[in-house]
């Protein structure tokens, strides 16, 4: 909270579904009855015929907590520009159940009763850094909540990809690749590839390969405070870092790909209606 007497509330919404315009006007409306100001992020502002509008980037000016109705990549999106600001954070799927956005839309206007009485928790999760730097050079830095992924994109091809730990070399993967991941995107590729379920409020990195070509290669789980560097050996073209998997970085031979604990991190609004472990017992489908 910024220490304001009225809350401002902003809202984010996946323009492409037809359920969030009838959710954002129902949410403005439930939050007008407490007094509470909306601003919307201004494609949603303008689909909606809503006059007060802003840029997320400029959401810490304008609001105290962020609303985001999509599914998880939305809030990615959201959440990797907000960040820096530390603004609380909350998803609404306005699908299934997410592992980011934990609150369904059916409670979404309940949630605006907890939001307003301030009864919620706020749980901070860990990003990394990730820095590719070429021949000696920084050539980008990024910021992420889930992943960094190194592969052959579209093209399932072998790379051999050298790790270092604190300076000290630790392993040559052959594999499809290679995911670094929090805690919080433990559940996303890096599940999928193979890797442990993390608890997402621990400071954490996970190192899981994709479909290593020797059986002794397991994934790896290392404190964040550690410093990651990863080397590309392989020298043919079309190997790529994916950053939540949302944005692309073509690598070259012999780039280095640094990450580390960043100094951002995501607040987020804890669901009142669920606990981490009920998420993941609905979504795995645990007895």
């Amino acid at each position: 909270m910024t220490g304001r007497t009225l809350l401002r509330v902003g809202i984010v919404g996946k323009i492409d579904n037809s359920e969030v315009c009838k959710l954002t006007d129902a949410l403005i409306k439930k939050f007008n009855s407490f007094d509470v100001e909306v601003v919307l992020e201004g494609k949603l502002a303008k689909l909606v015929s809503y006059q007060h509008s802003s840029t997320v980037e400029n959401f810490h000016k304008n609001v105290d907590i962020v609303l985001v109705l999509g599914g998880d990549g939305t809030f990615l999106r959201v959440t990797r520009i907000i960040c820096k600001d530390r603004i609380p954070v909350v998803g609404i799927n306005m699908g299934n159940l997410g592992f980011l956005t934990e609150v369904t839309k059916d409670e979404a206007i309940e949630l605006v009763d907890i939001i307003v009485k301030k009864n919620y928790e706020i749980e901070k999760r860990d990003m990394i850094s990730a820095k590719v730097i070429r021949a000696g050079k920084e050539i980008c830095n990024y910021d992420v909540l889930n992943d960094v992924v190194i592969n052959r994109g579209i093209l399932s091809r072998v790379v051999d990809l050298s790790i270092e730990i604190d300076s000290k070399k630790i392993n040559t993967f052959k594999s499809d690749g290679l995911i670094l991941s929090t805690p919080t995107g433990s559940t996303a590729y890096s599940l999928s590839a193979g890797g442990p379920i993390v608890f997402p409020a621990l400071p954490l990195i996970i190192i899981t390969p994709i479909c290593p070509h020797t059986l002794t290669n397991r994934p790896l789980v290392v404190s964040n405070g550690r410093k990651i560097k990863v080397e590309a050996l392989t020298g043919t073209s079309e190997l790529h870092l994916t950053l939540d998997g949302q944005i692309s970085v073509e690598l070259m031979k012999n780039d280095i790909i640094e990450v580390s604990k960043s100094t951002q991190s995501v607040n987020f609004i804890l669901s009142p209606f669920r606990d981490y472990f009920n998420i993941l017992k609905t979504k795995l489908m645990w007895g």
